[in-house]
């Protein structure tokens, strides 16, 4: 499989319904926030691990495609079958904590975890345990993907009808809590680098397939991701900024800079900050907003494709 040879940026948006889209450890599970803004957080390794989860399902154990942080998985086992499928002994027996000293070596080991681990090959790994394989810079990263507007975390009481033990039969029912958000709309910034990719010393070789198969986790990672906790989340829009080169043709900012999320309220669209000064109703649903992306005088080089709202008015 050949790297990519093109720089791409993209704007991910994706909505969440009467469900908890990212929760904080540090807040009770609390959905992430922004305590300036009050505008929903999630993180990028968040992301990364819903496109993991795709891969897994989508892949199985397809050669190449496995993946290498999941659950219950002993990373220094990975590594060790990279040292015995390549035939290299360490420098001091029994060592394994020290690269070889031939660079080719030490490459081959790495090369060896990027080939056969899809998420190495995408968003790179430190591997520099107690068996070590280097190291490597992922082609692909996020940023942490912010609520359009600000969200309003509520608090929902539950109670438990079962009993875990005999003696508590004739005891209250337990009571519990879970947090939703009623409904918020996100947006996400992804970055993909040709050069991390296809770099002949460092690159993962990230490839066309790989990059078909991110594509199509990002459509559907939320269809095999529900739960009661989540309730209801759905990828709503992806646009990629194409670059005609591996170095790039544009700003990433710049190329952001076009995508335009407006509210539509008794169905004129208008800005945001319009719409916070005339007190707008919340949003609840994905129509309650609208999405535009500026096409005209584009720099040269760079093209743009909505991948999943095209996609869903074909379908239509």
């Amino acid at each position: 499989m050949n790297a990519i040879q093109n720089r791409y940026e993209f704007v991910y948006l994706f909505e969440v319904t009467n469900g908890n889209p990212n929760g904080d450890p540090d807040a009770g599970n609390l959905p992430r926030l922004d305590p300036e803004t009050n505008e929903g957080l999630v993180t990028d390794v968040c992301l990364k691990r819903k496109i993991r989860n795709y891969v897994q399902i989508a892949k199985g154990d397809e050669l190449g495609f496995n993946i290498y942080v999941q659950e219950r998985a002993v990373l220094n086992q990975r590594h060790q079958k990279a040292w015995e499928d390549q035939g290299i002994e360490p420098v001091k027996k029994g060592d394994y904590s020290k690269l070889p000293k031939d660079q080719g070596k030490a490459r081959a080991l790495t090369d060896w975890m990027c080939r056969n681990y899809f998420d190495i090959r995408t968003f790179g790994a430190v591997m520099t345990t107690e068996v070590n394989c280097g190291q490597v810079r992922g082609p692909v990263q996020f940023a942490f993907a912010h609520s359009i507007e600000p969200i309003v975390p509520l608090e929902v009481s539950i109670t438990r009808m079962a009993v875990t033990n005999e003696r508590d039969l004739e005891k209250e029912r337990t009571m519990g809590r879970k947090y939703i958000v009623p409904y918020g709309l996100y947006r996400a910034h992804g970055f993909i680098s040709a050069k991390l990719a296809n770099d002949a010393a460092k690159g993962t070789g990230f490839s066309e397939d790989d990059l078909a198969l991110l594509w199509d986790a990002l459509a559907n990672m939320f269809e095999h991701d529900h739960s009661a906790a989540r309730g209801e989340m759905a990828a709503r829009d992806l646009i990629v900024f194409r670059h005609a080169s591996a170095l790039g043709n544009a700003p990433a900012h710049r190329l952001f800079e076009r995508v335009e999320v407006q509210r539509v309220v008794e169905g004129i669209p208008i800005s945001l900050d319009a719409a916070r000064r005339n007190n707008a109703p919340p949003a609840r649903r994905f129509e309650d907003y609208r999405v535009t992306v500026d096409e005209g005088d584009l720099p040269d080089g760079v093209t743009i494709e909505r991948r999943i709202a095209a996609a869903a008015r074909r379908a239509a």
